[in-house]
């Protein structure tokens, strides 16, 4: 994936990278590469990979939903009532935490680095081919105006794109006045590709309770990915990421909000930890 080098203007022309030499990748799935970690079922797939099922997607026109799982989200689907029937519906589950790709190595799975696969991982990638298809991408989240300022901005990069930017501080009720609202929003804008980020698990709950009005486009939850965009979230080194400890980034930038998600919620996975140790080695014995 391309990473932009030391100096690199964001608010410039995009990189073109189609002159770049692309390292090969498969474009079908083997069914080792969808595991159960921690319980749930996850895909070892990388950003090139579920970018190929996003342009399918779209060609063919149908709906699906890309998920992601990392340990919140994992602790969150044990206490949150609704929240599993996103994952139920899911496609495709990547796996959006380093941590979690060197235990699935420790039990014995397929899990390489390039398996770690979000938002931050594809973005460059997948505006570059939004930009050269045309598509039109529409985020639902985040404060008044920062999708809209985080639009204008992409707009302006990627000038073959049509992309809108709707808050997500809205009463997502279902059957509420204002849910009723995005939704015809989302319909009167035709979107190729919807991303939703309202944060865990409120996008994950939203895109549930709407899934049979929204249209036949690939779905994600990308949760903050338009604050980065719009310049109000500063955003980790990838190296970071790349090395599993963007979470301490995260953590030293918000404590107060990120402390309990960070130093608490993970101890209560500890037990479908040991689960999967004890499965691990049933299998090798």
């Amino acid at each position: 994936m391309y990473h932009a080098p030391s100096g690199f203007d964001p608010s410039g022309p995009p990189p073109d990278r189609r002159g770049r030499a692309r390292a090969p990748f498969r474009q079908a799935r083997r069914p080792e590469e969808r595991i159960t970690l921690l319980g749930e079922p996850v895909d070892l797939v990388r950003p090139e990979e579920m970018l190929l099922h996003v342009e399918r997607c779209v060609e063919a026109g149908v709906q699906s939903v890309v998920a992601n799982h990392n340990l919140h989200s994992l602790y969150l689907i044990r206490r949150t009532p609704g929240m599993r029937r996103l994952y139920d519906a899911a496609d495709l589950i990547e796996l959006d935490s380093t941590p979690l790709i060197h235990f699935a190595r420790l039990l014995g799975h397929p899990a390489r680095p390039q398996h770690r696969c979000t938002y931050l991982d594809w973005r460059d990638h997948f505006w570059s081919l939004a930009d050269r298809q045309g598509w039109r991408v529409l985020y639902v989240g985040g404060a008044d105006g920062v999708a809209e300022e985080a639009a204008r901005r992409l707009a302006a990069r990627y000038s073959n794109t049509a992309v809108q930017g709707l808050s997500g501080y809205f009463d997502a009720t279902p059957g509420s006045a204002s849910n009723t609202a995005v939704l015809a929003a989302v319909r009167d804008f035709a979107p190729d590709v919807l991303f939703v980020g309202m944060g865990m698990p409120r996008q994950e709950l939203w895109i549930a309770d709407n899934l049979a009005s929204l249209p036949p486009v690939p779905i994600l939850p990308v949760g903050a990915a338009f604050d980065y965009e719009a310049g109000v979230q500063k955003a980790a080194p990838r190296w970071m990421g790349r090395l599993g400890v963007e979470w301490l980034f995260r953590l030293f930038a918000d404590p107060k909000r990120l402390f309990t998600r960070y130093c608490v919620e993970p101890w209560f996975l500890i037990g479908p930890a040991l689960a999967d140790v004890g499965a691990a080695r049933k299998r090798r014995g």
